[in-house]
């Protein structure tokens, strides 16, 4: 969801600053922040890297707090004006409406307290603003939570929706791309490659299909972890024990939750495991690394079968985005295959430091969510869009250089591999060697040295029938397909 960030810019001029107070007392905060004291300080201890959680984050932080407001009113815990006007806030800030607000760095306090508060603050900021009476950021927006379940939750909210709307989506348009190319190009049979060099032939269409069924085990693989990822921590609150919630308020919010986002939130069945691990987190980011080595092998695939256009392989002619070279005329690359392998590239490293992460929980509460939080909605993210570019912009437009494809094919010594039966394999090694140093079509060197009349071995020899498997027969009549 792209952030429409409509709230007041946080710089402020000279001097224009209003005091906020928290337990640690009295601290300046831009006037024409929404935010308050535990947000700047926040701001001022973490000048890392520049870098904020991704706006999932804070569109899954806007849908809890708006879920929580309901709920406590449901159990009578929070009046109906201000939990209409925390639901409203918070429901804005889902939107994208404030993103400006939530200004704080990724590198932060582990357990993520720090953007909980920035939520709670910029919630209660709105929500009093249009109440007119006082709305408090803990009393009221964060009643019956704590940042150690509250965190843990939105990254499992945001990742299983980025998952479901973003990921799965661009996934199966790519599978369907792959399989109407691949439908495209049946008739085309080509040299197989095995260790980069000549084997067997096949089909475009067997070659792609290979492509198809990785993506589509990716995508088994990313949902079979789906429900772990909707169990929610939400109720365990501190440390799983629930203090300060109702005791039916992580059943209803997780049932409230799917309502609201039509996703099947579950609450967890174990808070102590939710808030201690982020071992749910690290399952599926180790799907999205799986997803990227498939996503990584076609990349490259296209660029050897791209190749060239002379001293390459020069099968096929990706589509012509760009030119090439600032030196080089007329020099064109394989650039979408490029910016996919760097994509790739990046979820495994992501999915490296989502692991340490992971690991790094102690006792009752992993410290490093916020680094779990941003890593694994990037990696999301990023394969959603180089998924789809693969399937628009290189797959679906790529042509095939027929003539180069059959040239090297009639070429290709390994074809007496299916005379084997017939001359047996030191005769075939013999007409391969000689094929390949003399250049000449392995078919012309067979009816030299093996007496069979050219009828048989064109039989024996026809690619097309070659990519269908099992034992050539030499008295079968007719061509392949």
């Amino acid at each position: 969801m792209a952030s429409k960030q409509q709230s007041p810019a946080v710089s402020g001029g000279a001097g224009a600053f209003r005091t906020e107070h928290d337990s640690m007392g009295p601290l300046q905060v831009p006037a024409d922040a929404l935010w308050g004291a535990q947000t700047q300080r926040a701001i001022d201890n973490f000048p890392v890297s520049g870098l904020v959680l991704p706006r999932g984050i804070v569109r899954a932080l806007g849908l809890i707090k708006a879920t929580a407001a309901e709920v406590n009113l449901g159990l009578k815990l929070l009046d109906a004006p201000r939990a209409g006007a925390i639901v409203t806030a918070a429901l804005a800030v889902a939107d994208g409406d404030h993103d400006a607000q939530f200004p704080i760095d990724v590198f932060q306090t582990g357990s993520g307290t720090s953007s909980n508060m920035n939520a709670n603050e910029v919630i209660a900021h709105l929500a009093s603003r249009a109440l007119g009476t006082d709305v408090h950021p803990n009393d009221h927006v964060n009643m019956g939570q704590s940042s150690n379940d509250v965190f843990p939750t939105a990254i499992h909210v945001a990742a299983s929706l980025a998952i479901v709307e973003q990921l799965l989506p661009s996934l199966r348009q790519l599978s369907k791309t792959i399989r109407r190319k691949g439908r495209q190009l049946k008739d085309i049979t080509k040299t197989g490659r095995t260790h980069l060099m000549d084997a067997m032939p096949l089909r475009f269409d067997q070659e792609l299909s290979g492509w198809a069924q990785q993506i589509d085990n990716g995508i088994a693989r990313v949902e079979s972890a789906l429900p772990r990822l909707q169990a929610l921590a939400q109720g365990g609150t501190a440390v799983g024990t629930g203090i300060n919630a109702e005791p039916r308020f992580g059943k209803r919010f997780a049932k409230a939750l799917a309502r609201r986002t039509g996703i099947a939130f579950t609450p967890s069945p174990n808070y102590f495991e939710s808030l201690s691990s982020q071992d749910a987190a690290v399952e599926v980011s180790g799907q999205l690394k799986t997803v990227a080595v498939s996503l990584m092998k076609i990349a490259n695939d296209l660029r050897w079968m791209n190749s060239g256009p002379l001293a390459g392989l020069g099968e096929i002619e990706l589509p012509a985005l760009q030119p090439g070279s600032s030196i080089m005329p007329g020099k064109v690359n394989p650039v979408i295959a490029e910016a996919v392998a760097m994509v790739c590239a990046k979820v495994i490293g992501n999915d490296a430091a989502i692991t340490i992460a992971g690991q790094s929980g102690n006792f009752q509460l992993n410290v490093m969510l916020p680094l779990v939080a941003h890593d694994l909605l990037q990696s999301i993210g990023l394969l959603s869009s180089a998924s789809r570019l693969l399937a628009d912009r290189a797959i679906a437009g790529f042509t095939v250089r027929r003539d180069r494809v059959e040239a090297v094919l009639a070429q290709n010594p390994i074809l007496i591999t299916a005379a084997n039966r017939v001359i047996g394999y030191e005769a075939g090694a013999a007409i391969a060697k000689q094929a390949y140093q003399e250049r000449r079509p392995v078919l012309d060197v067979a009816l030299e040295r093996t007496g069979l009349d050219l009828a048989t071995l064109r039989r024996l020899l026809d690619p097309a029938t070659l990519t269908e498997g099992g034992i050539p027969d030499p008295q079968r009549r007719g061509g392949g397909g």
